[in-house]
């Protein structure tokens, strides 16, 4: 089976991405046999509290805390991005590059999400959800796991998934519905999906019905089940990502991805980068 694009890669204009490399990733793009790969590079308004251990084998972010542990991300350099990419382009005429970024929570950011997307024309706009309230602070999911229960943290998730979904319509791709899932805590009982089947509907129900696409992403592999729920609540359409912050992980788990999603009706857009559509 032929690799769908990975559509959701990450290269040193993300500001966590220490080994990112964009004209490495295409390099190895042309070798894995890519049709094609969109850089999503991270795109955050949000600030949000971390703790020492939050930071074990991910060192390199110690620089964007702060003494209180606040997380303050860089702002991409859209600039500098988009002459990436054009340079790319150029050395890499076999290969369809797409650009694109990952807004993160881009519902707690609804005006400066859009004004930036006035300014510049991309080819796919990700929307996740990274950071969920407690208190008075956002926390990613490994701080909220120190917090709460694991199924609580998953069910608040998935209900701020579907704000999100309702609240912003700057994004054409929902990814990794699943995050939270990459966190599970080692001594909570294993995740289940059936478990939280009702507040994984609404959120697809609700992303269906605006119109958009449910992306499968790699790094934890999908619940076929949640592929099943997201064709029952009408999905039309599916992307692929690894979330490759590193040209070495590019493309990992995408034929398996695919072959999943072609026993659940999914088949190929017409051009190489295009969104999977529903067969009837």
């Amino acid at each position: 089976m032929a690799l769908p694009a990975d559509s959701h890669v990450h290269s040193q204009w993300s500001w966590d991405a220490r080994l990112g490399d964009m004209e490495a990733t295409c390099e190895r793009a042309l070798d894995l046999g890519l049709p094609a790969v969109v850089f999503t590079e991270h795109l955050d308004f949000s600030h949000w509290w971390v703790e020492e251990s939050d930071l074990v084998g991910v060192e390199h972010l110690r620089k964007y805390v702060g003494e209180d542990g606040e997380l303050a991300p860089p702002m991409l350099d859209l600039t500098g991005y988009i002459s990436a990419v054009h340079r790319c382009r150029i050395l890499f005429p076999g290969l369809h590059i797409l650009t694109g970024v990952e807004f993160g929570d881009p519902h707690r950011n609804a005006d400066e999400a859009e004004a930036l997307l006035e300014t510049v024309a991309l080819d796919r706009v990700l929307g996740s959800l990274h950071t969920l309230q407690d208190g008075d602070r956002l926390y990613e999911p490994p701080g909220l796991f120190r917090r709460k229960p694991a199924p609580e943290v998953m069910r608040d998730y998935l209900a701020e998934a579907s704000r999100l979904i309702q609240e912003s319509d700057v994004f054409d791709v929902f990814a990794h519905i699943d995050y939270a899932v990459r966190y599970w805590p080692r001594d909570a009982d294993p995740f289940e999906p059936r478990d939280f089947e009702e507040p994984f509907r609404r959120a697809l129900r609700l992303l269906a019905g605006s119109g958009r696409a449910l992306e499968v992403n790699t790094r934890v592999p999908l619940a076929p089940t949640i592929l099943d729920w997201w064709r029952e609540e009408g999905g039309a359409a599916l992307s692929f990502g690894s979330d490759a912050h590193d040209p070495s992980v590019l493309a990992r788990g995408l034929a398996e991805a695919a072959e999943l999603a072609e026993e659940h009706g999914f088949r190929p857009g017409a051009e190489p980068g295009d969104l999977w559509v529903r067969t009837p």
